[in-house]
């Protein structure tokens, strides 16, 4: 008689805003069966958004959905979902994230978890107030393959003495002008962090998981594009920065090096370029979705050559897949990867999960709000503001 099958651990999920984030998310739990040795696995039961279309194609994709709401509270109410992912503007993240948790339910919500640090910090108490309850927040490109490799290497203190950091998250989209005017460009949406809100917490994931906290910042922040088509036939008023360039002083235990962060919404030839570079006196490596098969890397002996070599990256993900290892690795594998960790520590636990890279942390999105508002103060003043 054939083995019983064991059945995986079935996570029953809410999406609260069912935009692109959404559908992507939804994607990702369509093509679950692409991980292998996994015992877990979401559905999407419930959906929210007041925009009916949005909800519409939900319903019509995914076959698991059972609830639609508009109201996002009669979801948190039925006992059937067990955890929420989040999409919504950054104005509506403090109330919500803060019901969510509230109502005992685990929250994978975007980044970055707040419109500013007052709202961030009243999100942080509730988590602190409901330890039984997992935050995590979304994060995907530390899990390419590429990116892997970093990790490994600075744990394993390959680098030496560190010279220099430069992480950054790039788009080109918005170079048009004639692009209409989003929730992004405003305010009271958005924020005042702009761009730094909106992509930071990408490009700050890996460096504050490996214990890079900024000490200090001097911040230039730009704004190009000065309006925008309003949809109505007139123009508004672009409230919020294009790009941002942070210059930071990094301090460990052992070591003070500058790091570079930059997050642009106007770099000319980058459709979505997610990279980061460490220079050290040992080992130098530097990683780019632009080349998302690749990874370099140079390692150097006192006296020796100084080569860069670059090497194709072998599809080797945190969790196996069916996909064999002469293909290259894309942005909807890792979203696929980052929501198998989440889900991971659901079920699994931070100590029993079956790799150790977790999905970035709330303690993460703190930091970056840390480091946004003093970068606001820095652009104000001009000078280089410290944050610790």
């Amino acid at each position: 008689m054939a083995e019983d099958k064991v059945k995986n651990k079935v996570i029953r999920f809410g999406v609260i805003g069912c935009g692109l984030m959404g559908k992507e998310f939804a994607s990702a739990v369509a093509r679950w069966c692409h991980l292998t040795d996994v015992n877990f696995e979401p559905q999407i039961i419930a959906i929210c958004d007041a925009n009916s279309a949005a909800s519409a194609w939900f319903v019509r994709a995914v076959p698991s959905v059972k609830y639609v709401y508009v109201d996002y509270k009669d979801m948190l109410a039925n006992t059937e979902v067990d955890a929420i992912y989040c999409a919504v503007p950054h104005n509506l993240h403090e109330q919500i994230y803060i019901d969510i948790i509230s109502a005992g339910k685990h929250l994978l919500g975007e980044k970055p978890f707040g419109i500013d640090k007052e709202a961030n910090e009243r999100i942080l108490q509730t988590i602190a107030d409901h330890p039984q309850v997992i935050v995590r927040c979304s994060s995907e490109f530390p899990f390419y393959p590429g990116a892997m490799h970093i990790t490994k290497w600075v744990k394993e203190g390959r680098f030496g003495r560190i010279i220099e950091v430069e992480a950054g998250f790039w788009h080109s989209s918005d170079l048009d002008p004639s692009k209409p005017i989003n929730w992004k460009r405003r305010i009271a949406t958005n924020g005042e962090y702009g761009c730094m809100g909106d992509l930071g917490l990408h490009v700050l994931h890996l460096p504050l998981r490996f214990g890079w906290q900024p000490q200090s910042v001097r911040a230039l922040l730009n704004k190009i594009v000065e309006e925008r088509p309003d949809g109505q036939g007139g123009m508004a008023p672009c409230e919020t920065w294009d790009n941002a360039i942070l210059a930071c002083d990094v301090l460990t235990e052992t070591q003070q090096f500058p790091m570079i962060l930059s997050t642009k919404r106007i770099a000319p030839g980058h459709a979505n370029t997610w990279f980061i570079r460490i220079q050290g006196t040992e080992f130098s490596a530097e990683f780019t979705t632009k080349n998302p098969k690749q990874v370099a890397s140079l390692p150097y002996v006192p006296g020796g050559t100084q080569a860069w070599h670059v090497a194709d990256v072998p599809y080797h993900s945190a969790y196996g897949t069916i996909t064999g290892g002469i293909f290259e690795f894309g942005f909807s594998d890792s979203i696929l990867q980052m929501w198998a960790a989440f889900c991971d520590e659901l079920v699994n636990g931070r100590e029993g999960m079956l790799q150790p890279f977790q999905c970035a942390l709330p303690e993460e999105a703190a930091g970056s709000h840390d480091l946004f508002t003093a970068a606001l103060e820095s652009n104000r003043s001009g000078d280089t503001i410290r944050l610790y």
